[in-house]
């Protein structure tokens, strides 16, 4: 016992000297409560042998977590370039966070970066207070100050292209994008979100190459698979926007948006069947059903089914009336029954639900809606010469997109 009481006393002392000189060399007052502590520990030793009496497991256990653990502890941390006030200040603020308090969450930030600019955890966790807060402007600059400070951090690289993206900056929010996915080709969000600003600035055919090179890394994306088949929609390029959809709807059998893309490419194609059977699957989203009840009146007006067109057709005006009539009084297919269409004196607007079309969505979903209406009329032999001209464009964008990725490579390389 005597021997532990030495060796405890020699090790313990000599951290304290260690820790003591530390806080004269950086003239950090913050060291005082760890000597403070130590103190206490050496002072629960010394008590041990002038009076000769064996503490119990609890004060043992407590002397070495404060003479020896807690400082080693330190120690190993401020190794790793964890400043122990860079610690307590970085704990205070997320106590404050926790709490809800960012104002002094913020403040204990700012203070630590005062003292030490070069803390990334303090300009990250900074960065995603003002996020949280809706300061996007001053999100992004501290979050631009970590990217500095940790060439690795991609999420912050892809937090700064999202919020640039937000303040309506496409360009440089893409340029971000770009350069995220030359360092980090399989981040799927990033590619998801440079995608989706390409569709916003009508570029299709980049669009295209960015969820390719994707689907590479992450080829059972639903998100990938499906948007992809919205830019291939948006350049007519029907035949590749199927298989797409089919491999979204594969993946997520519960987004029916898919499924409704398919069975509008189904009538352009003029392949009733299956646009008819489609159109059922895409009636269970709410937001679908009117039009979906609306496209298979159509067919089955087609059909000459007279009968259950008008039950499709009265289902989908009870289901959105405003919007269906509007539609149905443009469409002279529906002449021969207008007699046996409801069609009520006061039009009412829906009950107002989540949206969760979004834009791109609904832009690829009207071109659909208007290019089945163009192709209608067709006949079975132009549907084909469509086919094969669908076919061929497909084939040179697909060059085109090689001899882009070829030139891409030979830029990494230069």
């Amino acid at each position: 016992m005597i021997v532990e009481q030495l060796i405890f006393t020699v090790i313990a002392f000599a951290i304290f000297v260690y820790m003591f000189f530390r806080m004269i060399r950086n003239n950090d007052t913050t060291y005082v409560v760890v000597l403070v502590l130590e103190a206490v520990g050496i002072a629960l030793n010394f008590v041990e042998v002038l009076f000769r009496i064996k503490l119990n497991m609890l004060f043992v256990i407590l002397k070495y977590m404060l003479s020896i653990i807690l400082p080693i502890g330190i120690i190993i941390l401020e190794k790793r370039n964890m400043r122990l006030y860079e610690m307590i200040y970085l704990q205070k603020a997320k106590l404050y966070a926790f709490l809800g308090n960012h104002k002094k969450a913020k403040q204990a930030l700012i203070d630590l970066i005062e003292k030490n600019p070069n803390s990334y955890k303090a300009h990250k966790m900074l960065a995603e207070i003002y996020e949280l807060e809706g300061g996007m402007r001053k999100a992004i600059d501290e979050y631009v100050q970590a990217i500095d400070l940790n060439k690795k951090d991609y999420d912050s690289y892809y937090k700064v292209a999202e919020l640039l993206h937000h303040l309506d900056k496409k360009d440089e929010a893409s340029e971000m994008l770009f350069n995220l996915l030359k360092k980090k080709p399989e981040m799927c969000k990033a590619s998801e979100l440079l995608g989706e600003i390409l569709i916003e600035k009508e570029q299709y055919k980049e669009a295209v190459n960015v969820y390719q090179d994707a689907l590479k890394y992450n080829p059972v994306s639903y998100e990938l698979n499906y948007n992809l088949g919205i830019a291939y929609t948006m350049l007519n390029d029907f035949q590749n926007a199927k298989t797409c959809y089919e491999k979204a709807a594969e993946i997520n059998s519960l987004l029916y948006n898919a499924k409704y893309s398919l069975a509008e490419i189904a009538l352009i194609y003029k392949d009733l069947e299956e646009a008819e059977k489609r159109f059922l699957e895409a009636i269970e989203e709410e937001e679908l059903s009117a039009d979906g009840y609306y496209e298979l009146a159509k067919i089955y007006l087609i059909r000459g089914d007279k009968d259950t067109a008008i039950k499709y057709i009265n289902t989908a005006i009870d289901t959105n009336s405003k919007k269906i009539v509007e539609k149905v009084k443009k469409e002279p297919i529906f002449i021969p029954i207008m007699a046996k269409i409801s069609i009520p004196f006061n039009l009412e607007e829906p009950v107002q639900s989540e949206q969760k079309l979004q834009e791109k969505e609904v832009k690829a979903k009207e071109h659909l809606e208007e290019m089945s209406e163009i192709t209608r009329n067709l006949s079975y032999h132009d549907i084909k010469l469509l086919k094969k001209n669908v076919f061929s464009r497909g084939k040179k964008m697909e060059k085109e997109i090689q001899v882009q990725e070829q030139e891409t490579q030979k830029e990494r390389q230069d």
